[in-house]
Order: C-alpha cells, then sequence, then structure tokens
C-alpha cells in the first residue's frame, strides 16, 4: 500500500490559513466603511464609490516596507510592521490630494505561523484604521523553500479617489511658497539595509534605552507616520499648492518629483529637527548633509507647499494631531539644482 503524500506533508498547511483568516475578520470589520459591499472572504471584494463625488478620479499606489522586516524578524516583533505597510501606499496617494478608500495586502511565508501573521494583519488593520480606509481583502501565502526560518515579505496595494477639479499637480506652485515639513516618527520603511549594517559594524545593543522611555528597539521600530487624516482635514481649509511624501532618496529626490522643471526649492539646513536618531547615523556612518538627505527623511516625512500666509492654519491643524511642522524654506525660480540648500 503506497504512503499518502498531503499537501500539508509538502509544508502547506490550509488549516492555519483557514484559522488566520477567522483571526483576522473582527480586525478587518473595524475598518469598513459604508461603501463596502463585499469584503474578506470572496474571490473579489467591491466597493461602491457612491454619489457624493462629481467626476471622482481613483488614484492607487503600493509599496513594500523594505529590510525594516530584518529588524523585526531579529526582535521578533510584528504588531507595527503592518502599520508601515498600510502608510507607505496611503501616504504616497494622499499627495494628488485623494482620500484612501480601501486596501489589500499580501503576505507570503515558508510556512505559516497564525500568531505571528495575525499580529502584522492587526498591525494592517490598525493603519487602515488611521487612515480611515477599508481592509478588504488580500492573499495569503504559504510556500515552502522560499522563505527561511519565520521570514516572510508583506506588500500592500490602495486606492483613494479625488475629485478631478480638485487633483493636486503642482502646476499652482509659484516663487514665494513656503515649504513646509511635516515631522517623522523616524526612519519610516526607509535606509534600513544601511541602518542594519551599522547596527552590526557598530555592536549596538537594540535593549539598551534610547532615552528615558524608548529602547533603541522601539525607535529603529517605530511605525511610519501616517498623515491622510490631518491632510485631508487641511484641505478642507486651505489650498495646498504640491505635496510631497518622504521616502527613499529622502527630500532631495521626492520634493522635485511635484514640481515644475524651471522651480526649485531652497531649503535652510538649520530648519531640519535636530533629531537623535539621524544624528547617530550620521556621525556612525561618516555621511555629509548631502548624503543624509539623498538617503533618509532626516526628520520630516511629508512636505507641503502652500501660501506663505496659510502657514498658521497648517500649524493649527497639525498640533491637534501632534505632529511638527518646519519651516524649511521657499519655492524659487530654478538656476541650478532642483533643490538648493542653504
Amino acid at each position: 500500500m503506497q504512503n499518502v503524500i498531503t499537501y500539508k506533508d509538502a509544508g502547506v498547511d490550509i488549516d492555519a490559513g483557514d484559522e488566520l483568516v477567522r483571526q483576522i475578520v473582527p480586525f478587518a470589520k473595524k475598518t469598513m466603511r459604508p461603501e463596502v459591499i463585499a469584503g474578506i472572504g470572496g474571490f473579489g471584494a467591491m466597493f461602491e464609490i457612491g454619489k457624493r463625488y462629481k467626476h471622482p478620479i481613483l488614484v492607487s499606489g503600493t509599496d513594500g516596507v523594505g529590510t525594516k522586516l530584518k529588524l523585526a524578524f531579529e526582535l521578533n516583533r510584528h504588531d507595527t510592521i503592518g502599520i508601515d505597510l498600510v502608510a507607505m501606499s496611503v501616504n504616497d496617494i494622499l499627495v494628488q490630494g485623494a482620500e484612501p478608500l480601501f486596501f489589500l495586502d499580501y503576505f507570503a511565508c515558508g510556512n505559516l505561523n497564525v500568531v505571528t501573521a495575525t499580529d502584522v494583519i492587526k498591525g494592517i488593520a490598525l493603519g487602515c484604521e488611521q487612515s480611515g480606509c477599508s481592509l478588504i481583502g488580500g492573499e495569503t501565502a504559504e510556500m515552502p523553500g522560499m522563505y527561511s526560518g519565520g521570514e516572510y515579505d508583506l506588500a500592500g496595494f490602495a486606492v483613494g479617489v479625488v475629485e478631478k477639479d480638485a487633483v493636486i499637480d503642482g502646476s499652482k506652485i509659484a516663487p514665494g511658497d513656503v515649504i513646509l515639513g511635516l515631522g517623522s516618527s523616524g526612519f519610516h520603511s526607509n535606509g534600513y539595509s544601511l541602518v542594519r549594517k551599522l547596527i552590526e559594524a557598530s555592536t549596538l545593543d537594540l535593549g539598551s534605552r534610547y532615552d528615558d522611555k524608548l529602547s533603541w528597539a522601539d525607535v529603529l521600530l517605530a511605525p511610519t507616520t501616517i498623515y491622510v487624516k490631518p491632510v485631508l482635514e487641511l484641505l478642507t481649509q486651505i489650498d495646498i499648492h504640491g505635496m510631497s511624501h518622504i521616502t527613499g532618496g529622502g527630500i532631495t529626490g521626492n520634493l522635485p518629483r511635484i514640481f515644475p522643471n524651471d522651480m526649485a526649492a531652497e531649503i535652510r539646513l538649520s530648519a531640519l529637527p535636530n533629531n537623535r536618531l539621524f544624528s547617530w547615523i550620521k556621525e556612525t556612518a561618516h555621511l555629509n548633509d548631502k548624503q543624509m538627505l539623498e538617503t533618509f527623511n532626516c526628520g520630516v516625512g511629508y512636505c507641503l507647499i502652500v501660501k506663505t500666509e496659510t502657514e498658521a492654519q497648517v500649524r493649527q491643524i497639525m498640533n491637534k494631531y501632534d505632529i511638527p511642522v518646519y519651516n524649511l524654506g521657499e519655492m524659487t525660480l530654478r538656476t541650478n539644482d532642483a533643490v538648493e540648500y542653504i
């Protein structure tokens, strides 16, 4: 009699997958908007845009969290990495003025650990709550041999909507407009290949104290700030000329993506936040200002370009959400580089 070799024998546990869905459904339900018609459990999720939009434009974005995952594996902390995943996509589509509507995730692993996966997806649901969008579906892929140990990979996909006449495309940006930086919670989800290399080279103890309240592990795994709700509130009060999500490439690489080729951003280096975390990176890696600004957000996770007279309103709203605001400089006509530091 031949031995039966099941799918579970090959490393794929369907029962574990079913248990994961059971575990995460309550958290996904907390994110449901009234426009959701069919969510988790079906072959496809359905979302009704509704009649409150006259000429809706859909805006989509997709991203991952990079090698920050390696740090999560090392520390066995998986409760905030899902917030990072949501943040990277919803902050991107926010740049064009879009309100995030729904989010889908892709979780891939070698062997499914229900506890770990539940922690990750609970974080995704929390990120969706923070950005006001619905977690309406996703995919959990168990692929033995593809990932070592307890490692996994993540990807996310967000869809938002904006009225056609309200799309923010940078065309209104003019000389004299002020550039306001919104504070970041740390490295967000960029630069971790270098961060991890420096941790190893410096023999930094991640369990040691960073300050009176937090360890280095807390600070390095701090989730990416989600700017959606404060910025959407701000859009109801002022005319924002341009916005930029400061991710890989830093201010130098991301700010020019949103303004015309004949414009330049003049940034005062002294206006950037004095942040111990970024000072540690700069000193440990022996980087100069240019290299830092081309790699990290340097304490500024999002930028707004607005008329000077609206700065007070920006500060008022961001203060409600405990988000620091930095007056970084102003827009000028371009004579040399797209971003000039003074």
